[in-house]
Parts: C-alpha cells; structure tokens; sequence
C-alpha cells in the first residue's frame, strides 16, 4: 500500500489539508469544480458555497483552459446580502454572465442549497452552467435557451462534522445517483480503533487496526463501478483536539492520482473522472 500523500500523481485533484491552517470553526463550506465549454475554449468553474455566525456566502470563479480568471463573484456571507443579482464581465470579445437567486432557496445542515434556487453562467449569452431546480425561473431571467448546461463535476469538497458518524449525500460520477455516504468511526479510547463506510446504508468497507492503517486506500464498487476511496485519519487518533480525516472518494480508474495537498488546483485538473474530498471533523 502507498503512502497516502504521495498515492496520487500529478494529472488528478489536489485540495488542501484544512487542518494545516484553519480552525474546524471557519470550514463550513462545500466548493464544486466543473469543466465546462466556452464557445469552444475549455474553462473551469469554481462554486463555493459557505456559512458563518453572520449568513450564507457564495463565490463563483470562471477560468479559462489557462488558468487566466474570467470572471469573479463573491457574494459575502452578511445577514442582508444580495441573495439575487448578477454580474457581467468581458472577456477578449466575449461576455460572461452570472445570474443568481438565492431568495427562496432551503438549507439542510450544510451551506449548499438543497432547493428554491438557481445559479446560472452565461458565455456569449448561452448557458454553460445551471444548478438548482428552478430552471424555468433561471431561463426567463437570462432570456438563454436550451441546452442549459454543458459542464461536467469534475470534484466537490466537502467539510462534515460529527462525533462518530459522519455523513453526507453525493453523486459518485457526473449525472449519476445521489447516495447518502456514512463514514463510522471507533476511534476515541479503543485499544483497536477501526471504522467502516457505509453506502445507502450499505456497508461497502472496514477497516480495522487503524493505528497501523490510518492512511491507506481501496476500491468498492458503487452502481457496479468501481469507485477508489482513500483515507488519512491520522489527525483523529493523535491529533484529535484540532485535526480533521481525510476521504477521497473517486470514481474513475487512471493511473496518476493527486492527493490532498495545498489548494484545490483548477489549473491541474484534468477531466479524469469525478472525485469526492471529505474533511471530517469531530464535534467536541
């Protein structure tokens, strides 16, 4: 088995190790990168969603094949900001759009709306982007026409927090099913420390004797796919008043993988499937 920060090369996903410079407080948030087509010209969309004491939070970044930023929207997280609006930026001779409504939009426990919502990015007036069910709402306020949205979900990074079950639901390759994913941990005081993952209740893996495999990797299969899932929990078994675990769950074979490191990179993705990134964090 690979040492787990250094099982992955250099063509895949690299997101940062929160751990290593934030308090668990700050991390509410969920980031999604999509790949997208802009006339032709390849780009990468970052949206992140946030919530602190003072609101929701939304940025959204638009960066060509380059790395150049096309556009930026950061609506900040302040009680009474701008929950609809939009923002147009020119890019060379081209114009970039972006439409949001968040007024009716409904929260679960995490800060990514679940509905009532709609974000749109537009190049040249045609839609390359749309999340949120209220599509018809979204075409009427661009005046866009199908198709709604070319882009793929290339990743999603995520921030769970939990004592020892830890939770959330995703999709495991672009336009695939939503699973509910349950990560169970046996860790605080046990002289064996294990834990397993569970998927739509399902128990796909476990692992035991965490304290010689806290960082590791294997494969289980979702749908009948294989999906790879690496761990690092190290943080949880010596760290455990500040440090977080880390899961990587992703769902396509290729054979360089990047491991959380510094940033999630847009520049050094690569359409090579989807990957899930888990940031774990024990409630006290």
């Amino acid at each position: 088995m690979r040492d787990f920060p250094s099982c992955f090369g250099e063509n895949g996903v690299q997101v940062a190790d929160a751990s290593s410079n934030s308090s668990k407080t700050s991390q509410n948030l969920v980031n999604c990168l999509y790949s997208a087509e802009l006339s032709g010209r390849s780009c990468v969309i970052s949206i992140t969603w946030s919530r602190n004491m003072m609101g929701q939070g939304l940025n959204i970044g638009v960066d060509d094949s380059k790395n150049k930023s096309l556009c930026r929207v950061d609506i900040k997280p302040w009680l009474f900001s701008k929950r609809r609006g939009s923002k147009t930026t020119d890019a060379g001779n081209s114009k970039v759009d972006v439409f949001w409504d968040l007024t009716n939009a409904k929260f679960g426990s995490g800060p990514e709306p679940l509905e009532g919502f709609f974000v749109a990015v537009l190049f040249d007036l045609q839609i390359v982007l749309l999340l949120g069910d209220l599509v018809k709402e979204a075409h009427r306020r661009t005046n866009a026409t199908p198709p709604a949205s070319n882009a793929l979900l290339l990743a999603k990074r995520e921030h769970i927090f939990g004592k020892k079950v830890y939770s959330t639901k995703a999709q495991l390759r672009d336009r695939g099913r939503v699973h509910e994913i349950m990560i169970q941990s046996e860790t605080a005081g046990s002289s064996d420390p294990c834990l397993e993952i569970r998927i739509d209740k399902k128990r796909v893996m476990q692992v035991k004797h965490l304290l010689w495999k806290f960082r590791g990797n294997q494969t289980i299969l979702v749908d009948g796919l294989p999906v790879e899932v690496f761990w690092d929990v190290h943080n949880w078994l010596f760290d455990a008043s500040t440090g977080n675990a880390v899961f990587m769950f992703q769902s396509s074979a290729s054979t360089e993988k990047t491991m959380p490191s510094q940033g999630l990179r847009e520049s050094e993705l690569r359409p090579v499937g989807f990957s899930l990134i888990l940031y774990a964090w024990k409630n006290d």
